[in-house]
């Protein structure tokens, strides 16, 4: 019995100390959760509520109607011409040409009384003006009365041409700008949220809405068939691309711009691999109808007034055109044949002022800036215009080249802004509302891939300030400063862009795959200076003898700044392109094939 319990003790002692001492206790540290994605600016953060829950049919309606509103708003204040006789400004030539084309014959439209405002915008802002008019005659007669009607300013009449306004855009650019951003968030695969982000931001754009609702014109027209044809483009329907783009040249001529790289483009698609001549073909005939449809009106018309007996030389101060007077050929007036001939030689005389000085006012491109130290009206014009022609070409050839031999639809809003860059810095007769025409694919790219990231959201809002900044000297002369101050602080807080943010160039989006040290230096340089140039312009009054200093400097650093602007589009293009990965990776190629040769030597 003893000897049992002696054993049970010893093996109660054995397991005991078995028993693996009690392991310390671990102090549990929870894990820390990932941050929630948060918005990056303040656009996204007015929009961010949107984001999951409500349904983006729900928020277009909005936005229009915000955009609306500041549109609509910004006509409250002065226009070009306000009170200004004897030739006002900007919209007393818009109503003039509503007052000629409701009142005379189609053949008179582009010899009428040319020293007065006379037509030189292409067919479609005739027929548009000419619609416009008849409209606004049904409300007052009074407006368009011909000859009585010059200089009107009545109340009632601002607000039918700023409405005239709001709706032509609301038919043709914004239904554009609304297509083409969704065509390319769908293409590179971006939320509907991120692509209602993008186009307040591109609706609220200010130098549009300061140019078209605030100094006045139609300039949304043209822009809105030019997204029409991109978006076409996009939509591999290349037919209507070239229908909508013949449709923004026969508005208006600026849209040569984009000329060049449209034109490239198709080249590319019809022989790069292997020339297809059935879609040649197509392109061609197409792009020719489309003209001949435009044109056609015009030129019934005239051949019409002759069989009545009407002649455009019984209107007021009508010459013959002097392309027609300098052909070595005669013409007999009475033929069938002579009045669209008279027609087409008169409109491309008033559509390419040649006869003009190399620029009228001081604008930021390069030969009103060479002027400012060496004036160029020494030089017969003649020489100028050639020299202007070969500078333009050669500025656009980088463009041209890499669309053509990589023609992808995607490249060609990088493309056209290169080239609507290179006209406006080197071309004939250029005017500071052009720079709308460079700024308009660079900011519908905010829609694409990466456009709301940092690189691409600094560089496309900088060349946005900067653009609308030279065009100060002009919006002051319309007593704009206000509008211009509250849409461009907007747009810059909205986007969250100097100066009332750097949160792009310091802070948490810089140290996130931001922007490197040279850009941050160019841009926040330029956001200085011409903060700079405001404070001096406002305070600091000229030396007697140079009465438009602050002018010349708008233009010197204007140009200075788009210089930086067309380098770097044409860059963005050659490397998303993929050239230069060819070029890398064939050299890299041809390196391994020599080192394996030496080897085996």
């Amino acid at each position: 019995m003893k000897s049992a319990r002696f054993l049970l003790g010893s093996w109660v002692l054995q397991r005991k100390d078995d028993t693996p001492p009690p392991k310390a206790s671990k102090t549990v540290v929870p894990k820390s959760k990932p941050r929630p994605p948060s918005p990056q600016f303040p656009l996204a953060s007015f929009l961010w509520p949107a984001k999951k829950s409500t349904s983006q049919w729900v928020i277009l309606p909005l936005v229009l109607m915000a955009v609306g509103l500041f549109r609509w708003t910004t006509g409250f204040w002065g226009y070009s011409g306000f009170n200004t006789p004897p030739m006002h400004g900007d919209l007393e030539a818009q109503r003039h040409w509503m007052e000629i084309t409701t009142h005379l014959p189609m053949s008179q439209w582009y010899f009428y009384d040319l020293q007065y405002w006379g037509l030189d915008y292409p067919p479609l802002t005739a027929y548009h003006s000419w619609l416009l008019g008849r409209v606004g005659s049904i409300i007052d007669p009074s407006w368009f009365a011909l000859s009585t009607s010059r200089g009107i300013e009545s109340q009632l009449l601002k607000v039918y041409m700023r409405a005239s306004v709001l709706v032509s855009e609301y038919f043709v650019y914004i239904p554009a700008a609304i297509i083409l951003n969704r065509k390319l968030g769908r293409i590179r695969g971006l939320s509907s949220w991120e692509s209602s982000v993008a186009l307040v931001a591109v609706l609220m754009q200010p130098a549009t809405i300061l140019i078209d609702h605030a100094h006045f014109q139609y300039n949304t027209v043209m822009l809105g068939f030019t997204l029409a044809s991109i978006s076409s483009i996009l939509a591999g329907r290349a037919l209507w691309g070239c229908v909508f783009f013949v449709a923004a040249l026969c508005y208006k001529q600026m849209a040569l711009y984009y000329a060049p790289a449209m034109f490239a483009y198709l080249v590319g698609i019809c022989a790069v691999q292997g020339f297809n001549f059935s879609r040649f073909f197509s392109i061609a005939v197409v792009t020719i109808t489309s003209f001949a449809i435009c044109f056609a009106p015009l030129l019934l018309g005239s051949i019409y007034d002759q069989y009545r007996g009407i002649s455009a030389f019984t209107a007021r101060e009508a010459i013959l055109p002097p392309l027609l007077a300098e052909l070595p050929i005669s013409f007999n007036e009475q033929s069938w044949y002579f009045p669209p001939l008279l027609q087409l030689t008169q409109l491309i005389h008033r559509i390419f002022p040649f006869a003009r000085g190399l620029f009228e006012d001081k604008v930021a491109n390069m030969w009103c800036a060479i002027h400012t130290a060496h004036k160029l009206t020494q030089y017969p014009l003649g020489q100028m215009q050639r020299i202007s022609t070969v500078v333009t070409l050669i500025s656009i050839l980088p463009s041209t080249m890499t669309i053509s031999l990589f023609p992808r639809a995607e490249l060609l809003p990088w493309a056209m802004a290169s080239t609507a860059w290179g006209f406006y810095l080197c071309s004939f007769q250029v005017h500071e509302k052009s720079v709308l025409l460079p700024l308009l694919p660079m900011t519908i790219l905010l829609g694409s891939d990466g456009g709301l990231g940092t690189e691409l959201r600094a560089w496309i809002g900088w060349a946005n300030m900067l653009g609308v900044w030279t065009l100060f000297p002009l919006l002051k002369r319309d007593e704009l400063r206000m509008p211009y101050g509250v849409l461009t602080l907007l747009w810059s807080y909205l986007l969250g862009l100097p100066p009332t943010s750097l949160s792009l160039y310091f802070g948490r989006q810089s140290s996130n795959g931001g922007l490197n040290i040279l850009t941050k230096l160019v841009h926040l340089g330029f956001y200085v200076v011409m903060i700079a140039w405001h404070i001096g312009e406002a305070f600091v009054p000229p030396p007697e003898g140079k009465p438009d200093l602050w002018v010349v400097l708008n233009v010197l650093i204007g140009f200075a700044g788009f210089g930086v602007c067309f380098i770097w589009c044409n860059w963005q293009l050659i490397l998303r392109s993929g050239m230069m990965e060819d070029y890398f990776g064939d050299r890299q190629r041809m390196e391994a094939a020599q080192k394996m040769k030496e080897k085996r030597q």
